[in-house]
């Protein structure tokens, strides 16, 4: 049984490093129609099994970053330059077809506000059973059954009443949990995490954390958790990049960067979070 004091930060192993991304962006530019650059020059590599957490204020390009990589970037906005590469394929400029060819099934994504996401009048066991026919193929006649697993897979109890609910039926945990089980449905190689712990009251929040540490070790998992929380960070991710102003300031192992951080705005970060107990997690 784990011991419910350990530090909860993963061990870094350089070794992992060896083993080809999954999902990448190199020295990516973001550019919006009036010319102004909103990403600049920004690389992100994620290999099977890693964690890598990225971390910066609102309006610091990781969003924008984390989108480029799902091939939904907002209207008005284009890559100029650099690379996305999923699984080694360039999709820097791939068309909405080639995109929704692997959204789903190599790189999918849960985001905070669950419930934005999910139709109101329709049972969620309803919207997770398209999802598993429409994304993973799953024959109709099988769908409830597979549904039924991925939501014991994810702990959730009463699966067959969770299935008949509706969106406000359902706690904001359960909800995001469901989302999970829909980004799942597919058997990703990466999943991406944007602020999807930010809403839910502590308990909740560490409760999704070690699912999501669970299932990276499970199903070898790469796992981008995007926040603003660096708490979340050292819980959860190997390797940390911190964003600002659309380039990333500092990078490198989650422990090293948050123990001995050399860029002044990541020395800030961590004064700001000081009064949250971030060093029992570094421990």
């Amino acid at each position: 049984m784990r011991n419910e004091h350990a530090p909860l930060t993963p061990s870094f192993d350089e070794g992992s490093l060896a083993r080809p991304a999954v999902a990448a962006v190199e020295q990516l530019v973001i550019t919006a129609n009036d010319g102004t650059d909103l990403v600049h020059g920004v690389s992100v590599v994620v290999r099977p099994g890693e964690a890598v957490g990225i971390v910066g204020e609102s309006g610091s390009g990781k969003t924008l970053t984390c989108r480029a990589l799902l091939g939904i970037l907002p209207p008005g906005l284009s890559i100029s330059g650099g690379s996305v590469l999923i699984d080694e394929h360039d999709l820097t400029h791939a068309t909405e077809p080639e995109w929704r060819r692997v959204r789903g099934s190599h790189i999918a994504a849960v985001f905070q506000d669950p419930a934005s996401y999910l139709h109101p009048a329709i049972p969620v066991g309803v919207q997770l059973e398209e999802t598993l026919r429409i994304t993973a193929g799953v024959p109709r006649r099988a769908t409830r059954a597979r549904a039924r697993e991925l939501l014991d897979d994810l702990g959730i109890r009463r699966v067959d009443l969770v299935l008949r609910q509706r969106v406000a039926q359902l706690s904001g945990g359960m909800l995001q949990r469901v989302l999970i089980a829909m980004a799942l449905a597919a058997d990703p190689a990466v999943l991406i995490a944007d602020e999807a712990t930010t809403a839910l009251d502590v308990t909740v929040q560490a409760e999704l954390l070690e699912l999501l540490k669970r299932l990276r070790i499970e199903r070898d998992l790469a796992l981008v958790l995007v926040s603003h929380d660096l708490a979340v960070v050292a819980q959860v991710c190997e390797r940390v990049q911190v964003f600002r102003d659309g380039r990333v300031v500092e990078a490198g192992a989650t422990s090293r960067v948050l123990r001995a951080p050399g860029h002044p705005y990541t020395r800030e970060l961590l004064a700001a979070h000081a009064a949250y107990g971030l060093e029992k997690y570094l421990s």
